[in-house]
């Protein structure tokens, strides 16, 4: 999870809108996750288990949606009309997941449950973590309205193709590194 990486996607998002509407935004793209995060914490290994998908499998679906995003983002398609359940959909989808609680972060968390064993003071510094890393995520989406200040329209706009460019590289490297992990078998 990249807190200060985030804004220039969120600016992109929701930089054309009202200050309360970023501020909902930023707090809703947050909870949700930190309820992503949160469950695959408690559950993820039985989610996937469950469901036959592998750590390969989420990347690969998670990097195809952060395509999608990314292509609207570069040819500037879906910001010409901003609704309140536009705001909404932004909130969680793009922001709260896959870009916060992405394939990565939701792959690293069930990883570092595995490394708990079950051992009370690992499982509590492993939910500050993961409280502080959110914590720190909101303090960046919600306070992002000073840059909107300082770059203007012009700005943001620049900063939705580079967000575009970079969300498309990361799409890129989450399905490549799929591709990687069905070749070397893991499930």
């Amino acid at each position: 999870m990249d807190p200060p990486g985030t804004v220039p996607v969120f600016l992109s998002l929701t930089g054309r809108q009202s200050k309360a509407t970023r501020t909902r935004a930023a707090r809703q793209a947050v909870l949700v996750s930190l309820g992503v995060i949160s469950l695959f914490a408690i559950g993820g290994e039985a989610i996937l288990s469950y469901l036959g998908i592998g750590i390969p499998a989420l990347q690969g679906a998670g990097g195809l949606l952060l395509l999608l995003i990314a292509l609207d983002l570069l040819t500037g398609k879906g910001t010409t009309e901003p609704e309140a359940v536009e705001d909404v959909n932004v909130a969680l989808v793009p922001l709260g997941t896959p870009l916060l609680a992405g394939p990565g972060a939701i792959a690293a968390t069930i990883v570092f449950v595995r490394q708990a064993d079950g051992h009370f003071w690992s499982y509590a510094a492993l939910a500050a973590a993961i409280v502080v890393v959110h914590l720190v995520l909101w303090l960046c989406l919600r306070y992002s309205g000073v840059i909107i200040r300082v770059v203007r329209d012009s700005g943001i706009l620049l900063l939705a193709k580079i967000a575009g460019l970079l969300l498309a590289a990361i799409a890129v490297q989450l399905v490549a590194d799929s591709v990687r992990g069905f070749i070397a078998g893991a499930h």
